[in-house]
């Protein structure tokens, strides 16, 4: 294939974080009136009090669930929780990619938990969701592996009167996927994925069971002040009313807000979720059809719907060995984005060489479809470049 592809994507970025913005964004299209105030006074707090209740409705998170805005995005969303929870139980910990096992780092590593255990699997697997003691241990693990592209299909694998408590890491699956809040004590996500939203601020979700344990159980580690969630063993409720630990971009807020609005406005989260299936849809069709490449998901059944991950299958390009498979997976993302066609495609940098093409909502599935043929085109040209070199 030489001839370049006839139809281009109307909007070219498909990265995996930050991700696109909302089809139709513009800066002109967010308030301003908060911005240049401090986010302590009566509009800031409003503002970023509308944050968490829109969040609460897009999400259908449940009532009796708290909402906070917090610092350092999702890493410091789930860093807050691991530090200042884990401890009081044994703790199962999962990982079947790069942040998974960042979460496995900081428990073994840093909390130097004794009683932690690790179920690992590699790139393209879950682990064995059967081995998990969801009844008695504390449970860490990512809903959907932004860097493999696997999820856990449910959570019917988690047990309803557990003891322990759950915290999952949901920031490529929030607003993509639907998360079983009966079944998660702690949800973190961050606004620059699934809704396009800028980055450096994370979403903390707390179940009643969650509260309970902040509540009554205290860490044998200090806790820096951006982690502390409880002031003489109760809650600090400003933290879930808009009152941030330290100082929000209002700016991002705002931006975030939108982003919200724009999702009640296409029909909340199922319509969402509907957005995200059919964008992969495209993908996993011409995956279907394509020899040369196939899906790092090696279930169906647990492959994400928002971080696609795709590696190169083409067998004479195999054959060549890893270093051939790596210079075709970065002349791909390289002459595509000399092109103006696919931005910040290439896998993460600790998964195995290929593609990475988010597919959430605020991706339009005609700019994926417009994708697909020049991902054939640019294939073309990395083999034609090998089979010249050799």
């Amino acid at each position: 294939m030489t001839d370049l592809p006839a139809a281009r994507p109307r909007a070219p970025f498909f990265s995996s974080g930050p991700c696109a913005k909302r089809p139709g964004w513009s800066l002109q299209n967010l308030k301003t009136d908060s911005l240049g105030r401090s986010h302590r006074a009566k509009l800031g707090k409003a503002r970023l009090k509308l944050a968490i209740d829109l969040t609460r409705e897009v999400l259908e998170v449940p009532a009796d669930y708290r909402i906070g805005i917090v610092p350092a995005s999702d890493t410091g969303a789930v860093e807050m929780v691991l530090w200042s929870m884990l401890g009081a139980r044994p703790v199962d910990m999962l990982a079947w990619e790069s942040f998974g096992e960042g979460w496995v780092t900081d428990v073994v590593k840093q909390l130097k938990l004794s009683d932690a255990r690790v179920i690992s699997a590699p790139y393209g697997d879950l682990p064995d969701l059967k081995r998990v003691d969801s009844k008695n241990s504390d449970v860490v693990f990512t809903w959907n592996g932004t860097t493999s592209g696997v999820r856990v299909p449910n959570a019917d694998w988690i047990a309803a009167d557990r003891e322990g408590l759950t915290i999952c890491d949901a920031t490529s699956a929030a607003f993509a996927q639907k998360l079983d809040f009966s079944k998660l004590d702690v949800v973190t996500f961050s606004w620059q994925k699934v809704l396009g939203g800028e980055a450096a601020h994370g979403m903390l979700i707390l179940s009643p069971r969650a509260v309970e344990r902040l509540e009554t159980y205290k860490p044998a580690w200090p806790l820096p002040k951006i982690f502390r969630m409880t002031k003489g063993g109760k809650l600090i409720e400003g933290i879930f009313e808009g009152e941030t630990i330290n100082t929000p971009s209002m700016l991002a807020v705002e931006d975030y807000i939108d982003a919200l609005e724009w999702a009640k406005s296409i029909g909340g989260l199922n319509a969402l979720v509907a957005k995200a299936d059919a964008n992969a849809k495209v993908i996993t069709d011409w995956v279907a059809k394509t020899p040369w490449i196939a899906n790092l998901a090696k279930d169906q059944a647990t492959a994400s719907n928002t971080s696609v991950c795709l590696v190169i299958a083409d067998p004479d390009v195999v054959a060549k060995g890893p270093e051939a498979v790596v210079q075709v997976a970065k002349g791909i993302t390289s002459a595509l984005e000399k092109e103006g066609v696919a931005l910040d495609i290439g896998a993460y940098r600790d998964a195995p060489p290929g593609l990475r093409i988010w597919c959430g909502a605020t991706v339009e599935q005609s700019d994926l479809e417009a994708l697909t043929p020049w991902l054939d085109w640019a294939f073309a040209q990395e083999k034609a470049k090998l089979a010249k070199a050799a």
